[in-house]
């Protein structure tokens, strides 16, 4: 058995392999990105990646397109191969098929189904294997595949638009547009990439949004409207056009049932969520019911009352804040009431990236579980 963790100029070529990993992005859901390359004598003989769900795996595509055998080169892979029958076979078995002299891994699996028998299976075959090559990379990779598979819950972003004094709306409620038409282009590439978006009735009574990726190619997410009560219209058009774009609505057993009919009878999904303490949906609950769904991914764009209900639950990963260089005064803020009266129990955030998108500032950021000490 040969398990080793040190090597010269691998790092190159995970990073290739990584590279190669996001293209699958959007369209792999509920599995990892992968990303494979095989290499032999400093070149690269093959490349493949995690195209679609259900479809080959990286190892495997990187294989079909090698342009020689690849018995004894070495397999640069960002995620230790699968070893378990699930949609595909496993890819462990087709590896040592190969008879590789070397495999490099950037991060073990988090999937209790896989986690380290990859890995173990190929050293048991007498396969040098080296784990965690950029691993700190191939796993902010798969944040989301890692957050889902642990929690059973799908990754949660919050995204929102807010002018420089941290408004969202004016007094008015009036909100089109705070962004720039770039950021508006980057905010539907953000929705293509996720399973699922979601908002509360409240932004659907007042601006009546679609909530589609039109501006960029791709999938449109299942749209999900948080009601309570049922108080929006089935004839809103985020309900509209389900085939190309199915739309869902979560609400409680406090809905009339006349209203849940008027629903139903649009062909629209009504999913009754139990109550929190104030009656209304509970967030931990419905976000339990969609991971059921093999929705790893959930996209946050509010209003504001969901917005500050996920944040001060704690149940946000991510945070996409599209900060646009106006100043309206008066108006309706980005997060309400949260509780919080010692800056020591503030959330703390961990930026990302911070990108312009014409005249914006794309603020991306992560939310630590617990406040730091001093």
């Amino acid at each position: 058995m040969s398990i080793s963790k040190n090597g010269m100029g691998d790092e190159h070529y995970m990073r290739r392999a990584i590279q190669l990993a996001r293209k699958g992005e959007g369209r792999v859901s509920p599995n990892p990105l992968v990303g494979a390359v095989i290499v032999r004598g400093g070149r690269i003989i093959g490349e493949g990646y995690h195209r679609r769900c259900g479809e080959n795996h990286a190892e495997i595509n990187a294989i079909q397109k090698a342009t020689e055998p690849v018995e004894g080169a070495t397999f640069f892979i960002t995620m230790e191969p699968c070893s378990h029958f699930g949609r595909t076979p496993p890819c462990v078995d087709a590896l040592l098929a190969c008879h590789p002299g070397r495999v490099v891994v950037g991060t073990t699996d988090p999937n209790p189904l896989v986690s380290g028998r990859g890995i173990r299976t190929l050293a048991q075959h007498g396969i040098e294997t080296r784990i965690g090559v950029l691993e700190e990379e191939c796993r902010r990779l798969n944040e989301v595949f890692f957050k889902y598979i642990r929690t059973g819950r799908p990754y949660v972003t919050l995204k929102f638009a807010q002018t420089l004094d941290g408004r969202i709306a004016t007094a008015t409620g009036h909100s089109r547009w705070i962004s720039s038409p770039p950021s508006l282009h980057f905010a539907h590439r953000l929705r293509g990439l996720h399973d699922a978006i979601l908002v509360g009735a409240g932004t659907v009574l007042q601006d009546d949004p679609e909530l589609t990726c039109r501006l960029v190619r791709g999938k449109n997410p299942l749209r999900i409207v948080v009601d309570s009560q049922l108080l929006s219209s089935p004839e809103a058009r985020i309900f509209k056009e389900q085939k190309g774009a199915p739309a869902m609505v979560a609400t409680t057993q406090r809905a009339a049932g006349e209203r849940r009919r008027l629903f139903e009878e649009q062909g629209i999904e009504v999913l009754e969520i139990g109550e929190d303490r104030a009656g209304r949906v509970d967030l931990p609950l419905l976000l339990a019911a969609l991971g059921k769904r093999e929705i790893a991914s959930l996209l946050v764009e509010g209003g504001a009352a969901v917005i500050t209900a996920f944040l001060r639950e704690k149940l946000t990963d991510r945070l996409v804040v599209i900060l646009a260089p106006k100043i309206i005064g008066d108006g309706l803020g980005a997060v309400g009431e949260m509780g919080i009266r010692r800056m020591d129990d503030a959330l703390r955030l961990s930026f990302r990236r911070i990108a312009r998108r014409g005249n914006d500032l794309v603020l991306d950021a992560r939310i630590h579980p617990e406040p730091e000490g001093p």
